[in-house]
């Protein structure tokens, strides 16, 4: 496309685009008012609102109360290197027997220190949901629907809130029914179910190498083996290894997935790469169970296709929630589950009955409306400009070797340590200080991850953050200096 075609305040954002690329406008540089843009440029107001929002939400502008807009710092590298690519090896598969002490035991601990900053957990500061709009929200249902509480809910969930998220599944290129969706209490009752409705147990699950440790503690529930599949930072689950242990254990019932902003990895699949998973688990009779929690806090207007979107036998169990990008509150997710709606829509009867009522209407109506788009908007460029803040701190002041990924989305990093620094005892160290983060070891039955952390980036920054963050380095770096001296070498002569 021409330039001179482009919406005028696109062709605008392109001109102080490459002001700041050629040095011209300084990162704390002030760019020019509203007022002055549309006297220099004879635009509109509009058009110079446009401009300089295009350039916040790409990261290059930030927006200060009642002083307007400003050149941002770009991320540095530092000296934190991107985390290496996984070995496609042989996975062994384990009973997760003990997973669940192990969670349960570092979480316990966290509740016995008294927390001043946690960067644990995986949401964002309460103050970047729409509360306030989701109160008047649950005022407007009650008022329309005075009688809720003596009805007894629809047993797969209100049809508003289920027409609600088959409208929503549209941004992830799918195309469901309302009728097959089924409300959930999070995605870790959808999760539940979905591997209750296609294996038992003693069944073998393939899971990815690091995956969300909720997902251990529901398989060793269920009493079921699995097979850690090794995750790559960029691409996500290795499909050569998949392929390996296909060959290797011929009992694999389910393979589970996060594609799009994995966690605690924070990839996101390519497309190639979810179409041949499709295929291949389709190939195979083997179930894929597709955890989307997190697509709709990838960059960008357009959020990555879900695995889903390619299938065409129902062969794909999608399981989402709400929790993270629009009420943690709430905790509604859904499931829809393919050629097992109706197993699954029985298991949830009979495990927990269905979601109250109240919260799926006040959601389907904000999802409705205009202000659930623009919260999107807003949401995703405020993690953006935490993340990559949170990674330049990290790389600034950690120890020399330490490596991260910065994901293009979400709201947590995954950071490796030097070899020789056991997360655990940072977790330790730092939960004395008041600082609490999630130890490697949560996320794997193996202590292939005993030098990482995940690190949630969901808090503006801050002064509190800031000094956290301050303190939490220096915990690392007196590990890194405490750690052996390697033993000289000898020379025989």
């Amino acid at each position: 496309m021409d330039s001179a075609t482009l919406p005028l305040y696109h062709q605008l954002a392109t001109r102080y685009r490459r002001a700041i690329d050629d040095g011209a406008l300084t990162p704390g540089d002030r760019m020019p008012s509203v007022r002055q843009l549309m006297e220099r440029h004879g635009v509109s107001l509009s058009t110079a609102l446009q401009a300089c929002r295009e350039l916040e939400r790409e990261g290059l502008l930030e927006a200060r109360p009642r002083s307007g807009y400003f050149v941002r710092r770009r991320p540095q590298p530092a000296r934190a290197a991107p985390i290496a690519e996984p070995e496609a090896r042989l996975p062994d598969p384990a009973q997760y027997v003990g997973i669940h002490q192990r969670i349960s035991a570092i979480l316990a601990r966290s509740h016995q220190h008294a927390v001043r900053v946690s960067l644990a957990g995986l949401s964002a500061a309460s103050d970047l949901y729409p509360v306030a709009a989701l109160n008047a929200a649950t005022t407007r249902a009650l008022r329309r629907h005075p009688q809720l509480y003596g009805r007894t809910p629809e047993a797969e969930g209100h049809p508003e809130l289920r027409a609600a998220l088959a409208r929503h599944a549209l941004l992830s290129q799918i195309n469901l029914a309302p009728e097959d969706i089924v409300v959930t209490h999070g995605c870790t009752e959808a999760l539940h179910l979905a591997l209750r409705a296609v294996a038992g147990p003693g069944d073998v699950i393939a899971v990815e190498s690091p995956t969300y440790y909720g997902l251990l503690q529901i398989l060793e529930g269920l009493g079921m083996r699995a097979l850690e599949i090794p995750c790559s930072p960029h691409s996500g689950i290795s499909l050569e290894a998949l392929e390996l242990a296909a060959q290797t254990y011929d009992s694999i019932k389910a393979v589970v997935v996060v594609p799009t902003l994995q966690n605690p990895l924070g990839s996101i699949m390519p497309d190639a790469n979810k179409a041949a998973l499709v295929r291949w688990c389709e190939t195979r009779g083997i179930v894929l169970i597709e955890d989307d929690c997190f697509s709709a806090l990838a960059d960008g207007e357009t959020g990555p296709a879900a695995a889903k979107s390619w299938d065409q036998s129902g062969n794909v169990i999608y399981c989402a929630s709400l929790h993270k990008f629009l009420a943690p509150g709430m905790r509604l997710g859904w499931i829809a589950a393919g050629r097992w709606t109706a197993r699954v829509a029985m298991l949830k009867f009979s495990q927990s009955r269905p979601n109250e009522v109240l919260a799926q209407l006040a959601v389907a109506d904000f999802m409705g409306s205009g202000a659930f788009a623009r919260h999107l908007r807003r949401l995703r460029d405020q993690l953006r400009i935490q993340r990559e803040w949170m990674a330049e701190a990290i790389a600034g002041g950690f120890p020399a070797g330490t490596r991260l990924s910065t994901p293009a989305g979400g709201m947590h990093l995954w950071v490796e340590l030097p070899a020789g620094i056991d997360s655990e005892t940072l977790f330790e160290l730092a939960l004395r200080q008041g600082i609490h983060v999630a130890p490697g070891v949560m996320f794997s039955n193996s202590n292939r991850f005993d030098h990482f952390l995940r690190v949630n980036c969901g808090a503006p920054r801050s002064a509190l953050l800031e000094d956290a963050l301050r303190q939490l380095a220096a915990v690392a770096n007196g590990l890194a200096a405490a750690r052996p001296e390697p033993a000289p070498n000898v020379t025989l002569t």
